[in-house]
């Protein structure tokens, strides 16, 4: 495998996590120190604590590090749709900017995703997969894993999207498969089942969990459940008005 098919952007939207950054991108570093090519790009998504002041430090720092800025605060979703877009290489690694994904489980989906293809080979009958995190051991409050866990059991009896965990942050994905999906408000929550409507396979890896050390939770019972109930109809909707494709070039 070439050097660029085996390079990767780590996308991380952060939105007032001062306190976390610096020691996030160190383990990211560490994970990725064997990869010649590697790059993480920070999207800011308005954040009004000293976040924009640490990613400046980390900037003038190390080169790898890159810094989208948001002048308004648009969510998750938007924040990763933006890095992707941006991103240099045809490999994807997000995870969230609160510390809890671990980094050092990034090389263990990068093989994971090496072993399905290339991210470049994504012709009509091509499968790109998508590598979930899978958060056996969650590190949350009771109320956290109590709304992930309706929420997954929704998500999964309406789309069959064939992953125990489809809120983990902690993904890897071809660039070029990302940028075909539909783009909508919350798609993050979704990328398993928009991934399938694509053709791709879905790969769930079990990964480590940890606690929260700075800063609070910006997701709740309310933004991780009622508001994503809209947002399922919708996917559910696009997923029964696929059409399969099914065709073979004459020589």
């Amino acid at each position: 495998m070439s050097t660029q098919q085996s390079a990767v952007s780590v996308v991380v939207p952060v939105h007032n996590e001062a306190g976390n950054i610096r020691p996030l991108f160190l383990e990211i570093h560490q994970s990725l120190s064997a990869l010649t090519d590697w790059e993480v790009l920070f999207v800011d998504d308005a954040s009004s604590d000293l976040s924009a002041q640490e990613l400046a430090q980390l900037q003038s720092e190390f080169a790898q590090v890159r810094i989208l800025r948001q002048k308004a605060c648009q969510g998750q979703s938007t924040a990763v749709y933006l890095g992707v877009q941006n991103a240099r290489f045809p490999w994807i690694a997000t995870l969230d900017g609160d510390g809890q994904n671990d980094p050092a489980d990034i090389p263990k989906l990068l093989t994971v995703a090496k072993a399905h293809g290339f991210p470049n080979n994504l012709g009509e009958r091509d499968k790109p997969a998508l590598i979930m995190g899978y958060r056996r051991s969650r590190r949350d409050v009771w109320l956290r894993r109590l709304s992930s866990r309706v929420a997954n059991g929704v998500r999964s009896y309406f789309l069959q999207d064939d992953t125990p965990d489809s809120g983990c942050g902690l993904k890897v994905f071809p660039r070029a498969a990302f940028l075909k999906l539909p783009y909508f408000d919350h798609m993050h929550r979704f990328m398993p089942a928009l991934f399938k409507r694509l053709g791709g396979a879905i790969f769930s890896v079990e990964v480590n969990h940890r606690s929260r050390q700075k800063g609070i939770s910006k997701y709740g019972l309310h933004n991780r459940l009622w508001v994503g109930l809209v947002d399922l109809l919708g996917v559910f909707w696009l997923l029964k008005r696929n059409k399969k494709f099914d065709w073979q070039e004459l020589k």
